[in-house]
């Protein structure tokens, strides 16, 4: 996915850093390199730049959202919005642009070597191949669960909005996990508040529908604050959960009363289509507002 993005670039111009500029001499003085990690909000091959949220770097700036041009725009081939990075920042006397640009697959640390086993082989004796997970740029199939107040909910009638999805169980007993982007839910929507039922939903939805029914999941919605209609909470029946999970690749199973998981994130653009896929928890709060931000500039 390419898409031009200059007004999402926060700052452009720190301890003398300038990114969102274009550097004609390939004679430049190199001055100085550092190593750089952060989230792909979009590409744009055509200029050759890719903007994205990136951690602080130490001695230079602190986390932003910044536009980074590269040399080549092979580099930025694969790259899709949701994609954690890393890459190396050339300084010279000219400006600076983005060379070796590695995609970071998430490792998760809640599955040791043996429950990953584990999950892999349970997945293999399901019978039928699970379905591969939806890409970037594909359109979402419609899909009905039920909310937190006894509503059900269809993707389809949440066209023309930009949706936030993501998966838990209220059960999970590490922090770390489901309550870690439950809480980055929460920040994207303070951050967004004046948008929230509007042209923005999030959508939390369980993978252990077993246990939390509507009344647990109103509950859970109410310890978050969240407001009915802007942040809605979703359950259904097994197969229908099951069919969600597919779609975006969360894969789970019960074990002595918890619950071995993936964990995914999506963002879904105003058309219907995967504008965005975050696998983990190792992003930022701050880094999903600004790949949401750039879905709703669009």
């Amino acid at each position: 996915m390419t898409t031009s993005t200059p007004g999402v670039v926060r700052r452009c111009l720190q301890s003398g850093l300038i990114a969102c500029i274009t550097w004609g001499a390939t004679s430049a003085q190199e001055l100085a390199r550092h190593q750089v990690t952060g989230m792909v909000v979009s590409t744009d091959a055509a200029r050759r730049t890719m903007l994205v949220s990136h951690d602080a770097v130490e001695g230079v700036m602190g986390p932003m959202a910044m536009s980074f041009e590269v040399r080549d725009a092979a580099e930025l081939a694969g790259l899709t919005p949701g994609a954690a990075v890393t890459f190396t920042l050339v300084r010279t006397d000219r400006g600076v642009h983005a060379e070796a640009i590695t995609v970071v697959p998430y490792d998760s640390v809640e599955l040791d070597p043996m429950v990953a086993r584990r999950l892999k082989l349970l997945e293999s004796l399901m019978g039928a191949p699970r379905p591969a997970p939806l890409a970037v740029g594909a359109s979402v199939p419609d899909f009905t669960l039920t909310d937190q107040t006894g509503t059900p909910v269809s993707l389809s009638q949440l066209r023309g909005q930009v949706i936030v999805l993501n998966f838990v169980y209220t059960s999970c007993a590490l922090t770390q996990f489901c309550f870690r982007v439950t809480n980055h839910f929460a920040s994207i929507a303070r951050r967004f508040e004046d948008r929230l039922g509007k042209d923005l939903t999030l959508l939390t939805v369980t993978f252990d529908p077993a246990r939390d029914t509507v009344e647990v999941l109103r509950g859970y919605a109410s310890q978050w604050n969240a407001a009915p209609g802007k942040w809605r909470f979703l359950t259904g029946d097994v197969e229908a959960v099951r069919r969600v999970c597919d779609q975006f690749g969360v894969s789970y199973f019960a074990d002595e009363g918890l619950m071995n998981h993936s964990l995914r994130t999506a963002v879904i653009d105003r058309s219907g289509t995967l504008a965005a896929r975050i696998e983990g928890n190792e992003y930022s709060a701050a880094q999903l507002g600004d790949l949401v931000e750039d879905v709703l500039r669009r």
